[in-house]
């Protein structure tokens, strides 16, 4: 028979970790690394549910049985592709009648299944808690096209700790921060990420992240971890303008100009009227780095209003001529003088 595990014991065990839920539940949110095996479609989870409100409990696990009886066999075949070493582990939103049936019919086939104590629910309040679980960090500030995410990517490869927020969430945190990147995920899911990530991480070295509001695109920063952000020491790069135009034409070189045009006029009324056409004119003409000069020029603005508003005074490292990678370096040979220079 299937072993409850407590959340702790079921993310640490062996094997791979199979959710149960309905699709449309997954897609909402899931635990990393899991994979979508669902008991009933979302349309049949809908039937069962009106069923159990309408008619009554019984009805309804009859109905449930009727629809995923003659999945049996193929839940086992798709189990032996996942598992050969028939190790599995099992959940479903609360852990009640979905994993102990798919769990009951995966072990009655031979699997040494585990299920989770509390389901996806209880998981969830594992990632608040974990969220909330205070952790050195430094914050990486700067305006637009100081490379903060490529430094942050060449710390990473040096070995130090690093959480990309804007990598979870597929999406750069401007009008343009979607472009040429996968859909975003749900906040939920999000939010389950960046606790995936985080509990990686202990100890008393700093976990590097770049400064964000508290979105990025359509994603939330989960509050817990913002507070701690907005705590955090926090550093200023800087760079020429013209590095800073360079990375962008060679970031966004490659997009589609209409999806560069589009995503100038979602900010037309903040640019102003004849700045984002002189911007969309450069983009049609091909001249991507006249258009990114506009265009961070109202970037540049905004952050520095935003800098005064919150009376904010940051300390600057100037890092002008050198690569990411050797930014990289720089930072974590001289981490010290760079604790130094943070309040």
């Amino acid at each position: 028979m299937p072993l409850a595990l407590s959340i702790d014991d079921f993310l640490q065990h062996p094997g791979p970790i199979l959710d149960v839920r309905s699709p449309g539940e997954y897609a909402q949110g899931h635990i990393p690394g899991a994979i979508s095996f669902p008991l009933f479609t979302d349309d049949e989870r809908a039937k069962v549910g009106t069923c159990y409100k309408q008619v009554g409990r019984d009805e309804a696990v009859e109905l449930g049985f009727e629809i995923a009886g003659p999945k049996c066999a193929a839940f086992v075949r798709q189990a032996k592709a996942l598992a050969p070493d028939r190790r599995l582990r099992v959940h479903c939103w609360r852990g009640g009648m979905r994993s102990g049936g798919v769990g009951w019919i995966l072990a009655t086939a031979g699997f040494q299944v585990y299920t989770l104590d509390g389901g996806y629910k209880a998981y969830r309040r594992w990632v608040r808690q974990v969220l909330a679980t205070p952790k050195p960090m430094i914050i990486l500030g700067g305006m637009t096209g100081t490379a903060k995410t490529l430094i942050l990517h060449e710390l990473a490869q040096l070995g130090e700790p690093v959480i990309d927020l804007e990598g979870l969430a597929n999406n750069r945190g401007s009008s343009y921060g979607a472009l040429m990147l996968p859909p975003q995920p749900s906040t939920e899911h999000y939010e389950n990420l960046l606790a995936a990530a985080w509990a990686k991480f202990s100890g008393d070295r700093p976990i590097w992240l770049e400064a964000e509001s508290r979105r990025v695109g359509t994603c939330r920063i989960p509050d817990e971890l913002f507070l701690q952000m907005m705590a955090a020491p926090t550093l200023e790069i800087t760079r020429s303008v013209e590095e800073r135009l360079d990375l962008l034409v060679s970031l966004y070189g490659e997009a589609n100009p209409e999806d560069l045009i589009i995503a100038t006029q979602r900010i037309q009324r903040r640019l102003g009227g004849q700045q984002a056409k002189a911007a969309v004119d450069f983009i049609r003409a091909g001249d991507l780095r006249s258009a990114c000069a506009i265009i961070l020029n109202y970037y540049d603005r905004t952050y520095r209003h935003d800098l005064e508003r919150r009376g904010q005074t940051l300390p600057t490292l100037n890092l002008t001529g050198l690569s990411p990678n050797e930014s990289a370096q720089h930072l974590r040979q001289h981490l010290p003088q760079t604790l130094a220079l943070t309040p």
